[in-house]
């Protein structure tokens, strides 16, 4: 198990697999799992709403992305955790590792449909609205263009391995994450103290 200081970032679109792979890490390594969405909800209960008329209200209101991605920043200077978001590889900077997770929108789609209950075709034009509409709205509010992986030190087609698979690999590269094989160590620059 790796020591020290570590910070994980998990993103991926929906139904791409990033909420299973960060509590299995959390789960294994003992990892704080920071969940944008989570966040999102405790902000809508903050303010006394339905999540459904918060997500409206955050149409409107780009302070509401800007906290959300603001409380992901903060809880980065914590040790130990796996920051999940969309943006959480772009908003952590200084992350020691940054995973993104992706399957075709198909795949993805019918992952919904069993998670939500619906039909996967509700699930894919869901889907398909949602992802244009957040495209647009990271690249308004941060000049962030979603579809550029660059920043990812680890791409996974979760549409290849099952949620197991998917660990052992993130786990493999955890494991191995410096080059003294001693993830957490304090010995390597990229790692915090």
């Amino acid at each position: 198990m790796p020591k020290g200081c570590l910070v994980i970032t998990v993103s991926g679109l929906a139904g791409s697999g990033t909420t299973t792979l960060c509590r299995n890490l959390a789960r294994h390594y003992g990892f704080k799992h920071i969940y944008a969405g989570l966040i999102f909800r405790q902000m809508a209960k903050e303010m006394g709403m339905t999540l459904k008329e918060f997500q409206e209200y955050a149409e409107l209101h780009p302070e509401i992305d800007r906290e959300v991605d603001r409380r992901q920043v903060e809880a980065a200077k914590e040790c130990n955790v796996v920051i999940e978001g969309r943006l959480a590889g772009w908003m952590v900077k200084e992350a020691d590792l940054k995973i993104w997770l992706d399957a075709p929108m198909m795949e993805r789609a019918r992952r919904v449909a069993r998670r939500e209950g619906v039909s996967v075709e509700e699930a894919f034009v869901g889907i398909a609205e949602r992802e244009k509409g957040n495209r647009k709205r990271y690249l308004n509010l941060y000049g962030i263009d979603i579809d550029d992986k660059s920043i990812y030190d680890l791409i996974i087609n979760t549409a290849h391995w099952n949620p197991d698979g998917v660990f052992a690999i993130v786990k493999a590269a955890i494991d191995h994450l410096y080059p003294d094989g001693d993830a957490g160590s304090g010995a390597n620059p990229g790692n915090k103290k």
